[in-house]
């Protein structure tokens, strides 16, 4: 577990929609609300996860993060290492100013093989960026992607083959290596397994966590395999519907849910061991949607435990302290004095 304190990013009132255009002359009807008020510090060198079920907004909210995705409203203020770059939000950045920023945050793609153009050899995909960065010398660029390669265990000569002629973990493997070609600070990590086998899974993982180490990297790990999570994050925000309803430490998250839906969301992960199976919790009725979502608490029309005013107010995520340590959590039902489900 991380020990260090030292924010990173610092995200305020995030929102991110789509909007919604009909008729001849496109007129906005409606908005996705995909990202929907998010308050979150991210923290150097810690790995935070972000789980919750497809359409929850996660891959939305990575994007928007690094402004591939323009947020609706909101602040995403950067903070360099040190406080050599002082607080920087990046939202009122334009395009061109964002290009330094580019180089301190970047991402790691689902899938590996439509991220890497085929017409490229791995050579051509990587040298891009060191392109952009100022690396002139074509010498100096190869030498550069083979020490990428071989960082991610890899072979040199690979750089001259095609993305056809690796399998999936080397693909992924090789998007690894293109997100350390500049050197950032922050990673973020979008299902960067999911498409995998297990064994290969398990690799990929632990090449994640090496690196870490060796280059002082924070990951913002987003995926739908909660044994993934409990693997390799220090802190874990389940969403649901563009909002945050859990935060808090792995070991406490697992061992008190707090909230009904990650209840039911860790309730579901395969366990072998008797010891720590529990009963499944089956939620019922689908995901509301982000076009028009329920009134007060947008989980509350599944929830088993609803009262009157899960449906007429909207909870806001405050801290709780659940065995000593500090938990957050957004359910009118969790009393402050609340230490476990």
């Amino acid at each position: 577990m991380t020990e260090s304190r030292d924010v990173i990013l610092q995200l305020r009132d995030l929102k991110t929609y789509f909007a919604l255009r009909q008729g001849v002359f496109q007129r906005v009807t409606g908005f996705v609300k995909a990202v929907d008020g998010i308050n979150l510090d991210i923290y150097r060198g810690e790995v935070l996860g972000l789980v919750g079920e497809s359409g929850c907004g996660k891959t939305t909210l990575g994007k928007s993060i690094l402004q591939l995705i323009r947020p609706t409203a909101g602040e995403i203020t950067y903070h360099g290492a040190d406080g050599t770059d002082g607080a920087v939000d990046m939202c009122c950045l334009s395009d061109a100013e964002m290009v330094a920023y580019r180089k301190k945050l970047q991402i790691v793609f689902q899938d590996p093989h439509s991220s890497l153009n085929p017409a490229f050899t791995i050579f051509g995909s990587l040298q891009d960026p060191l392109k952009k960065y100022g690396v002139k010398s074509k010498k100096e660029r190869r030498k550069i992607i083979g020490d990428l390669l071989e960082a991610v265990n890899l072979q040199r000569d690979y750089m001259d083959r095609y993305p056809h002629e690796f399998s999936g973990g080397q693909r992924q493997r090789i998007g690894i290596a293109r997100a350390l070609s500049v050197e950032p600070e922050l990673i973020v990590c979008d299902e960067a397994v999911s498409a995998l086998d297990v064994s290969i899974q398990a690799q990929v993982l632990q090449l994640l966590m090496d690196l870490k180490k060796k280059r002082n990297l924070t990951y913002i790990f987003i995926t739908h395999d909660l044994s993934v999570t409990e693997y390799i994050c220090d802190r874990i925000a389940v969403m649901y519907l563009g909002r945050i309803v859990e935060l808090a430490h792995t070991e406490d998250l697992y061992e008190h849910r707090l909230h009904p839906y990650t209840q039911a969301l860790l309730s579901s992960i395969p366990v072998a061991d008797l010891d720590r199976k529990t009963k499944r919790i089956v939620l019922e009725g689908d995901v509301p949607s982000p076009i028009n979502p329920p009134s007060g608490c947008p989980f509350h029309p599944r929830c088993r435990f609803a009262k009157d005013i899960c449906s007429t107010e909207v909870p806001a995520l405050r801290k709780v302290v659940t065995g000593g340590k500090e938990h957050h959590v957004s359910c009118h039902l969790v009393d402050d004095t609340v230490t476990a489900a």
